[in-house]
């Protein structure tokens, strides 16, 4: 199973390390990852296999959303099953 993680907010210094510090916490392993800078706003998508997530899913999605309200980002993860669910055509 993967999750979509997305971020986006004004730039600033560890976004990259803060997010993936979590990941690795509760064993959200990131397969791929793409950002970018667009004047002083911050976007970034990540794909992370989610299969030995430590905790609920809900769980997770929950603390990264915290995380990004910390850091005035906002931060959101969904179930790739969804998002593909979601831009089907």
């Amino acid at each position: 199973m993967k999750a979509v993680i997305t971020v986006t907010g004004k730039d600033s210094v560890g976004i990259i390390a803060k997010v993936s510090t979590e990941c690795a916490k509760y064993d959200a392993n990131i397969v791929d990852i793409s950002q970018s800078v667009l004047s002083d706003y911050f976007a970034m998508i990540m794909l992370a296999d989610i299969d030995e997530l430590k905790v609920p899913f809900s769980e997770f999605v929950d603390i990264l959303s915290a995380v990004g309200q910390e850091r005035g980002l906002s931060i959101n993860v969904m179930h790739e099953d969804i998002f593909n669910t979601m831009h089907h055509i």
